[in-house]
């Protein structure tokens, strides 16, 4: 599978906002966008935790 450059996407995205969406709009949807892209990256580096773990870390708060 082929991934979309960063811009590619980014337009592909902003493609579907409508066009009087105001830049708050705008900005928010690059933010996901980026959100979304470091958690790809993350969980292709293996740098996750499993559910129990996570729940075991929780407990301890």
């Amino acid at each position: 599978m082929q991934t979309q450059s960063l811009k590619q996407e980014a337009l592909e995205s902003l493609r579907h906002l409508p066009d009087d969406a105001d830049i708050d709009e705008i900005m928010y949807r690059l933010y996901v966008i980026d959100k979304l892209r470091k958690s790809r990256e993350t969980i292709e580096k293996g740098e996750v935790i499993s559910h129990e773990e996570l729940k075991r870390e929780i407990e301890q708060w």
